[in-house]
């Protein structure tokens, strides 16, 4: 039999403190920008670590930032997001959602927790007098939602300087595909640039009875769809990750009424700047297609988060240490999907990288990332604490690698 690592032992320890944490923000789920309780739960509980100074309030109203610190060395951030969905839950345990229409649906609950539970170990080796350098614990709020300045959480606790100063960044997400003991690490683009397009197809509408008197925009309305749903397949390498759906289309209020508007919208996806830039321009020349047909249009895109680039370095560091506490974790190397994810913004300015841990549940049903029967199997807590934590650990006491250097790499890879 294999011995236990000591850091993996710390985090089994913790196991019932991690699902209490998890049930609890589960059960009290909070949307975007509202997240007051949740926060004021995380900062009553990092205030119990000797040694953890705990500010509030930086660069929005709900954000909680831990810091412990000893003597010089370098400074590494480990970041949460504590929002909810705006989804009503289907699930029948105990701790289900209270709030209606309110769902911990994409594993908030469980990064949270198992920050706490990397603060609190982390807590113990600082009051030992064991690390030097600083960790920063960033439960950051707003992930899921842009407010109406077209932003979301991340770009504003980088305006207040959260991560000034900081070496690297970690993260890592629940991964509902992959069984518990399982990780998927990518290098490099890994989730999506997420942008969004309002577009308005414009005619002069008519009576139902007489169509030849006027112009039509949900005649119009067909060769677009056909030139949007085109742009993918015709226009954008077979080799670049890239996506356009729609996701709404609304006209006419009545059977016998040509409108004088049809409005779409959808999201626009892709990994590189280039691609991205490329999509935007074939959008517009796919709703200037109306301009032959007798029809105005009008179209808005609006620019979401950036796509997530993971430091091959830091993925390194990741894998070291997985080898090190879970010998036997089986580890996928693929990207994450089309998905978007606002710690984009972050690698954007420093060195970082997240990774996703399986937490499927053994029960034989699927539970996707933003689904009302959304789950995870709570053994896969203990687990994320200690790679989050040793990671962090190793990074203070072996330093391996040039912060600066790896911040070029990075800034590279992303133009």
């Amino acid at each position: 039999m294999s011995k236990v690592h000591p850091l993996v032992g710390q985090a089994n320890s913790l196991s019932s403190k991690l699902v209490e944490w998890r049930r609890a923000f589960h059960q009290y789920p909070e949307l975007s920008f509202q997240e007051f309780g949740t926060s004021r739960y995380i900062a009553e509980v990092l205030k119990q670590i000797d040694g953890m100074e705990v500010e509030t309030g930086l660069g929005l109203s709900t954000s909680v930032v831990g810091t412990l610190k000893a003597g010089k060395g370098p400074t590494i951030a480990i970041r949460a997001d504590i929002d909810a969905l705006p989804m009503q839950e289907q699930n029948e345990c105990d701790y289900r959602s209270s709030n209606d229409g309110v769902m911990h649906a994409c594993g908030h609950d469980a990064h949270s927790a198992i920050l706490l539970g990397v603060a609190q170990l982390l807590g113990e080796y600082f009051e030992k007098d064991q690390l030097r350098g600083t960790v920063k614990f960033i439960f950051q709020p707003a992930e899921e939602t842009i407010d109406e300045e077209g932003l979301s959480g991340s770009p504003y606790l980088i305006q207040a300087g959260v991560y000034d100063g900081v070496d690297v960044a970690l993260a890592l997400h629940m991964c509902p595909w992959l069984p518990v003991g399982d990780a998927q690490i990518s290098d490099g683009y890994s989730m999506a640039n997420t942008d969004v397009f309002q577009g308005v197809i414009k005619g002069t509408g008519g009576h139902g009875a007489y169509p030849e008197l006027g112009t039509d925009p949900t005649w119009m309305l067909g060769p677009v769809l056909q030139a949007l749903h085109g742009i993918v397949a015709r226009k954008v390498s077979a080799l670049e990750p890239a996506v356009i759906s729609i996701g709404q289309i609304h006209a006419g209020t009545a059977s016998n009424i040509i409108p004088t508007e049809v409005q779409i919208e959808g999201t626009i996806r892709s990994y590189s700047a280039e691609v991205r830039d490329l999509l935007a321009l074939e959008i517009e020349n796919a709703f200037s297609i109306v301009e032959n047909l007798g029809g105005e249009f009008m179209l808005n895109i609006q620019r979401g988060e950036p796509a997530l680039i993971n430091s091959p370095a830091i993925n390194g560091l990741f894998t070291k240490t997985i080898d090190e506490v879970y010998p036997d974790m089986r580890i996928v190397r693929r990207p994450f999907g089309m998905g978007g994810e606002d710690f984009g913004y972050v690698t954007q300015k420093i060195p970082g990288s997240m990774f996703f841990l399986g937490c499927a549940p053994d029960d034989g049903t699927q539970r996707d990332l933003h689904t009302p029967n959304f789950d995870i199997n709570e053994n896969c807590l203990p687990i994320g604490t200690a790679i989050l934590a040793q990671t962090a650990i190793n990074f203070l006491t072996y330093e391996i690698h040039s912060p600066n250097k790896e911040k070029l790499e990075v800034e590279n890879h992303g133009s």
